[in-house]
């Protein structure tokens, strides 16, 4: 089996994921479970199951390609991106006392462990002079408004926590129109990255992106409607005026 195979059988277990993740809320956050196993705190569950997609693919580039190219650029965005998920990230929420599943972020690891070789190694075949300059520009594009995205809203998130008990509902910028923007940021990047990089494995990272925070957003909005009675109506869950 060549390595598109399995990343084709990659891509069909997302597609067969997605109706048991908008079926099941994954147990962690404001869906936290005890039915789930052993818990462990949040902001070390976290960088466990983020910590593999850091270090992973920009090893497996370095291994199999002997000279530096233009496609190095492609690994220093995915460490940007990374690095701000494994390591500020866990260190800026306030979520003191939180606990995750193990079995969760064991998960993401075992996720997070595939998705970085698969992409380590199909970084390294790009031909760099093939690909299409419109597409890279609109992919680099996509790419740092979802990340910008992300990080602000997760930013307005973490402040909503300060010095206050319980949730409470979110607005300005995209929170005034979709309950989740800091999920359809990484959307955003992910459909960035596959327009620039044109590759199986991209392609594969934002199909199981979308498998995994659509459901999830569906989740929040639903929490937000059933716990605010004066939670905006006109909000959708994702994607702006669509979903």
């Amino acid at each position: 089996m060549s390595i598109s195979d399995i990343t084709i059988c990659w891509i069909i277990v997302g597609l067969i994921i997605l109706p048991v993740n908008l079926y099941y809320k994954a147990p962690y956050g404001r869906h936290s479970s005890k039915k789930w196993g052993v818990l462990i705190d949040n902001k070390i569950g976290w960088m466990l199951m983020e910590f593999p997609a850091l270090i992973v693919c920009p090893i497996t580039y370095l291994l199999i390609e002997d000279n530096l190219n233009q496609n190095f650029l492609f690994i220093i965005l995915w460490i940007i991106h990374y690095f701000n998920r494994t390591i500020i990230f866990p260190f800026k929420i306030k979520t003191k006392g939180k606990k995750m599943p193990l079995l969760i972020a064991c998960s993401a690891f075992c996720f997070n462990l595939v998705n970085g070789l698969l992409n380590g190694y199909f970084l390294t075949v790009i031909d760099f002079k093939n690909l299409s300059i419109p597409l890279l520009i609109t992919g680099l594009i996509l790419f740092l408004a979802g990340l910008y995205i992300n990080i602000i809203s997760d930013n307005k998130l973490i402040k909503l926590r300060e010095n206050k008990k319980g949730y409470s509902i979110p607005n300005g910028g995209l929170f005034n129109i979709i309950s989740c923007p800091n999920f359809f940021g990484e959307i955003l990047e992910w459909l960035g990255f596959a327009i620039m990089t044109f590759n199986l494995a991209s392609l594969s990272f934002f199909i199981w992106t979308c498998c995994n925070l659509i459901p999830r957003g569906l989740a929040h909005h639903k929490w937000y409607k059933e716990n605010f009675e004066e939670y905006s109506k006109k909000r959708k869950a994702i994607i702006p005026y669509f979903l």
